[in-house]
């Protein structure tokens, strides 16, 4: 059956006035004409994406880098702001990576099962918001005042008095500042995922502490907020589970000198900023300007990153002069377990150790992963399980996480924290984390 066309110059169809004919041919000629152009006109095609799960196990929540130029082709062909990645009818989590303003790579969020390869659908769309997966904090006290006070152990110090927290990106650390001066939250910069979370002091003390969490949301915003010593107390997101004092703690910048390991203590200034605090993954760089260590003096830029779903941290250093060496490690703990990798395939190795040794008397493991060509000895101080290692150039990467038994992953036996090592060396020597 053919189309009826309506005459607006009529009552009834198929009735026209003297002349439409005409108007009716132009029309024709036009539409034919808009039809032929638009079909001419390139359509943005839905393109895919291939990525693939390395392990020969399931992976569920595993945070992937796209970073190929084809791949990267395919995904700046779609504006930023509209771009949708599809796993089969899934929407999928993704985060830019900029450097400079511009995208060098994108992370994607995908559950993969063995030896997975999977075609993610690049298309135009309106994208989901999802949930943020990690975060990364730094918060001050403004409105107060500095007072010079005595502590009670005899020590004189200023201290930060009144005012109210405020987040901000990045701070010059005041020269009057130091450990227990109630000026920055938590003490320093705290940086997350859903499954842990990790601060540094940023004063003389320069270690990294470890918050273990119950829940799977992101609570650092929270941590800190009615005094200092709330977060030793257990309570519904978790608690402060590592003792620290004069330790590495876990995974703490220092350099082996006069048979020890000593931290980023003396420096001229330091800037700590939060490079990013993204849905899959947060930055924070802190620079140490002018410090000083036993033979030389430099500056030195770290950047610490952590990714969804993952409890690695990820310790990327860089010097402005050579520096004979870098150490970090694992404070020792009693009726504690010390673990190394049970093979040698790939690049990267583990020092841990694993038993009851939380602040809440129960199971936990602690780890650090390094290059074994960086490698230059497994040693101890008084202090610390350590590992020295050789920068190439003036970097160095390296990374640490620490499991608890109280947290998503239940880790209360040893086997299990091996079968966990072992799978996140996997990971790292197929450059997952990369």
């Amino acid at each position: 059956m053919k189309p009826v066309f309506y005459s607006p110059y009529a009552k009834t169809p198929g009735i026209m006035k003297p002349g439409f004919s005409r108007i009716k041919g132009r029309f024709f000629g036009l539409f034919i004409l808009a039809v032929s152009v638009s079909a001419c006109i390139p359509k943005e095609k839905a393109q895919k994406i291939t990525i693939k799960n390395p392990l020969s196990g399931p992976l569920k929540g595993l945070v992937y880098k796209i970073n190929s130029e084809a791949s990267m082709q395919s995904i700046a062909s779609i504006p930023e702001d509209s771009l949708v990645l599809m796993d089969g009818d899934k929407e999928l989590p993704f985060q830019f990576i900029k450097e400079n303003g511009v995208t060098k790579a994108i992370l994607v969020q995908a559950d993969f099962a063995p030896d997975e390869e999977k075609p993610v659908t690049v298309k135009k769309g309106v994208p989901a918001v999802f949930k943020a997966k990690t975060q990364a904090e730094l918060s001050i006290k403004e409105g107060g005042e500095w007072v010079w006070v005595t502590k009670k152990n005899g020590n004189q110090q200023y201290e930060y008095q009144g005012g109210n927290w405020k987040h901000v990106n990045s701070l010059w650390v005041d020269k009057k500042h130091t450990d227990h001066s109630f000026d920055i939250r938590y003490e320093g910069p705290g940086w997350e995922s859903d499954k842990v979370a990790y601060r540094f002091y940023l004063d003389w003390r320069n270690a990294t502490d470890l918050f273990g969490k119950k829940v799977d949301t992101l609570v650092l915003q929270n941590v800190g907020l009615d005094g200092f010593d709330s977060y030793h107390k257990l309570s519904g997101w978790g608690v402060d589970i590592l003792e620290v004092g004069k330790s590495l703690g876990l995974g703490t910048i220092a350099h082996w000198a006069d048979s020890s390991a000593n931290r980023v203590a003396k420096t001229d200034s330091v800037f700590c900023e939060i490079t990013y605090s993204g849905i899959l993954e947060s930055k924070i760089t802190t620079k140490y300007f002018g410090w000083e260590y036993k033979g030389g003096k430099t500056d030195l830029t770290s950047e610490l990153s952590i990714r969804a779903g993952s409890y690695l941290t990820k310790e990327h250093l860089t010097t402005g002069e050579p520096i004979d060496n870098f150490c970090t490690g694992i404070i020792k703990q009693d009726s504690t377990t010390v673990l190394t990798s049970a093979s040698d395939n790939g690049d990267w190795v583990y020092m841990a150790t694993f038993g009851v040794q939380s602040l809440q008397k129960d199971h936990m493991g602690l780890a650090v992963f390094y290059r074994k060509k960086d490698l230059q000895q497994i040693t101890e101080d008084k202090l610390n399980h350590v590992v020295v290692l050789h920068p190439e150039g003036n970097e160095l990467t390296y990374y640490f996480c620490g499991i608890w038994e109280q947290d998503a992953s239940h880790m209360d036996n040893i086997e299990k924290f091996k079968a966990f090592l072992e799978e996140q060396r996997a990971l790292l020597n197929q450059g997952i984390y990369n």
